[in-house]
Formats: structure tokens, sequence, C-alpha cells
């Protein structure tokens, strides 16, 4: 078990790559193969090493002959490329009493966990140009909106227009910071509430706002502006058709190791097939934009089972459930 164990230690090591982990995956892999020293190297030549190669030995010189014909075996010392989907990635080097198939055995099991640290690298990117498209996507028709409706209170009401502007200024701060992607369910549920003050407003005090949240999860950091787009989506299509007045909660909990969040309207709802096609990517374009977006972020932070469910029915309101780990490695607000 303790060469399992080791296994497993040698893919958190390499959860960054070669140039992140590589002098402790060094280490590991000379205690895996009880090798005299170990070298490991990628493209531009060798990163880490752990232990002394025999004298006189040139680790690059080594590694580049690798590069070049493959597999190289000499008395006390061999060198297997590590491929990466099928891709030359590096090189992993081994001198003492090694045998070929331990090594190569070794430099697979680094392949894979490469592979699976390319992969988390990808889905960040993906991420963070879901995100940079959300912000991209703010809808000038809210803007407009919004400015009207400041617009209008200025001489009927100039104290609530000067609340309405600073909270305008303070929802498209929050919109467009560039702080980082993740945010507490703090600040997040305050730029949710600030949207719906300037929506109520706009709705003439038509639009009723439940907000309930457990202390126990506003700590706990999700990826930047996940309920607000909800929340927006079902003021838009959900609230707006409506003429008489609408009800819009959101409301949060602990469930075990689980955040849950709830964003709740008495709108008109939708078919749950249309539902399914938004998330999907193939509903109308002008619709549910928004929730796509956060559904594909929330999966590529968390895992496909960490998607967006939505309970909905024509002429029956709409729930959107955001179910996400607490706790998660790499999730911190900044």
């Amino acid at each position: 078990m303790p060469v399992l164990r080791e296994a497993r230690l040698l893919g958190a090591d390499l959860q960054s790559g070669l140039r992140g982990g590589g002098p402790a995956a060094a280490r590991r892999i000379r205690r895996l193969l009880d090798a005299e020293a170990v070298v490991l190297a990628d493209l531009d030549g060798p990163v880490a090493a752990h232990g002394q190669l025999p004298p006189g030995t040139d680790a690059a010189a080594l590694v580049a002959r690798v590069y070049e014909h493959g597999t190289l075996r000499q008395p006390h010392l061999c060198a297997v490329p590590l491929v990466v989907a099928d891709e030359l990635a590096g090189c992993l080097v081994a001198s003492g009493e090694v045998a070929e198939e331990d090594l190569t055995e070794v430099a697979g099991l680094i392949a894979e966990f490469l592979d699976h640290a390319d992969l988390r690298t990808a889905r960040t990117r993906i991420a963070a140009a879901d995100l940079r498209t959300l912000r991209a996507q703010i809808s000038p028709h809210f803007l407009h909106n919004a400015l009207a409706v400041i617009a209008a209170h200025i001489r009927s009401d100039p104290a609530r227009a000067r609340v309405l502007l600073t909270d305008f200024a303070d929802y498209l701060r929050y919109s467009f910071s560039t702080k980082g992607d993740y945010a507490t369910v703090a600040a997040e549920l305050q730029a949710t509430q600030t949207y719906l003050e300037l929506q109520r407003a706009r709705f003439d005090d038509r639009l009723h706002i439940t907000v309930r949240m457990a202390p126990e999860i506003l700590p706990v950091a999700i990826p930047f502006l996940v309920v607000q787009p909800i929340v927006e989506n079902a003021v838009r299509h959900g609230l707006e058709k409506k003429t008489e007045n609408g009800h819009i909660s959101v409301s949060g909990f602990g469930e075990g190791p689980l955040c849950v969040i709830e964003i709740e309207d008495d709108g008109v709802g939708m078919e749950p097939g249309f539902a399914r096609a938004i998330l999907a990517g193939s509903g109308p374009p002008a619709k549910g934009v928004g929730l796509a977006n956060v559904d594909q972020r929330l999966r590529a932070v968390y895992g496909p089972e960490h998607g967006l469910l939505i309970e909905t029915a024509k002429g029956s309101g709409t729930k959107v459930i955001i179910r996400v780990p607490r706790f998660m490695r790499g999730v911190v607000a900044e």
C-alpha cells in the first residue's frame, strides 16, 4: 500500500505540471524506483532532479538525445520519453539498478497526471473565457432602463434618484471587476440585491423581493457572477411579461458539504424541454444566454454533476438551483 500512496501523492505533486511540482515529484519518483538519481525534463530541458547522476553525465545532452532517438539505455542509466495525448511532452531519466519496464510504467503514470493537469488548465481557461463573455453580455436593455428610471426620479424623488445612481455605480463596478474568477456568496448576494433594487424601481415597486441566506454559507467562494445572471434571466423572461405584481426569492443554505442557492420566481415559466434546450445551448440565442453561461462555468469548475438544475412549467414560475461544494481546491475568493 505504501507504493499506491506514493503514486497518489505523485499525482498531487504534478497537479500544476512539471514546472510547478517537478522537484517534489522527482524526490517521490526516486523513492518509487529506488533509484540513485532521477531527472525530470520538459521540452525546454531538465526542470527537476533528485540525487546525483553518474560522474560526467550531461543531463541536458542526455535529454536531447532521448528527444531525437527515443528511449536511451546505458549501464546503470535509462531514459524514456514522456508522451501526453500522443505528443512528446518531456523525459524521465533514472540512474542505478532500475528496470526499464519499471521506468516505463512510472513514465506512463506521470504522463497520465500531466494530461489531467492540462485538462484542469483547459477547464480554467474555458471558465475564464466564459466569464469574459458574460461580462460583455450585460444587457444594454437593462442599462438603458436603469438610467431612464434614475432620470425619472430626479425631479419627483431626488433622494431616491441618488440612492439608485449609487446602486447603479456599485452594480457596474462589481460586474466589471477584474479581481479574480471567484467571489464570496456574500459579495454575489450584495450585487444581486443591488440589481434587484434597480429593477424594483423600474417596476414601480410591483416587484417583491425575498432574500434568505444562511450565515454559514456567506463566506463560501463561488464562481464570479453566478447568482445575478440567473436573477436577471428570471426578471427579463419570467416577470416582465406579467401584468400583475411579481415575486422573486433568493435563498441559500448549507447541505452537508454542499452550498445550495435557489432562485425562484412566480413568472410565466417555460416548458421543461425548452429549459433543457437552453442549458444545452440549443435554445433561442436571445434567451437564456446567462443560464447557459453559468451552467457551463459551474461544470468546468466543479465537474459535470454540478450544473444548474431548473424546475419549471408553463405558467408556474421557475426555480433554478445551484448546488456546489462548500470547499474545493483552487476555488478561493480574492
